[in-house]
């Protein structure tokens, strides 16, 4: 059985259709690709999957168990985190406490949570920023704080929201090991990018949106010859490769 199950999830804001009907699933320790044009409905899904929108028709399920509607902090709990498109640290806070806030999903004891941050900052490269506000990181540091107050609250699934965007090609191979080592850790990631020479040697499968709606799904080499997919969202560079 799948981990997560996303079975004819529907939204739909202020009478226009963010998504449509999408069903996929995604299997313990993938990387799922998710990606196609801005305002294909991206962030949108991630936003009910993480449960900080209700599906206005579908199921999201995490192990069988229905999640969708529970809010995100009942979400969270049940073992889905997420970082943004547009970073939202804490910044008059520490580098060190806004990953306790993360770790507090899992204790209610300041010493554990500290145990928990300074662990996750080693593994995510950041502990020598620890002490640090937030708010003199520098992006690509940012976008690892993000990361590690997620994976303070031990998530199963990790919903990755364009975290690779914009940064420097050895940037972007540092977060590209980063999303590896998280899998290996046995999580689950689903990651929005729009940098497809980086994500597509990086994801099993993705799924194309378009309009709201699934266009496609398959594995990468699949992906880029798809005449749908390369109309929709690649371009002429993929329809000459």
């Amino acid at each position: 059985m799948a981990l997560l199950e996303i079975a004819g999830v529907s939204k739909s804001f202020g009478g226009v259709a963010a998504n449509v009907d999408i069903s996929f699933e995604v299997a313990e320790g993938e990387i799922l690709g998710l990606i196609g044009p801005n305002g294909a409905g991206k962030t949108s899904l991630f936003n009910s999957i993480a449960g900080e929108v209700t599906p206005d028709s579908g199921e999201i399920r995490l192990d069988g168990i229905r999640v969708s509607g529970l809010g995100p902090v009942e979400c969270a709990a049940r073992g889905i985190a997420r970082t943004f498109q547009v970073v939202r640290s804490f910044d008059s806070m520490t580098v060190l406490e806004n990953v306790m806030v993360g770790a507090f999903a899992r204790t209610a004891h300041a010493r554990e949570a500290m145990r928990e941050a300074t662990e996750t900052l080693d593994f995510c490269g950041l502990r020598g920023r620890a002490d640090r506000p937030a708010w003199s990181l520098s992006p690509p540091e940012k976008r690892r704080l993000e990361v590690a107050r997620a994976l303070a609250t031990h998530p199963r699934v990790l919903l990755l929201d364009e975290m690779l965007t914009g940064l420097t090609p050895t940037e972007a191979q540092e977060g590209v090991q980063l999303v590896r080592d998280v899998q290996r850790r046995g999580i689950t990631i689903i990651m929005v990018e729009h940098v497809m020479e980086i994500v597509l040697p990086l994801v099993s499968r993705a799924v194309v949106l378009n309009l709201g709606r699934v266009l496609t799904i398959g594995q990468p080499a699949e992906i880029v010859r798809n005449p749908e997919v390369i109309r929709a969202y690649l371009g002429d560079r993929y329809a000459a490769a």
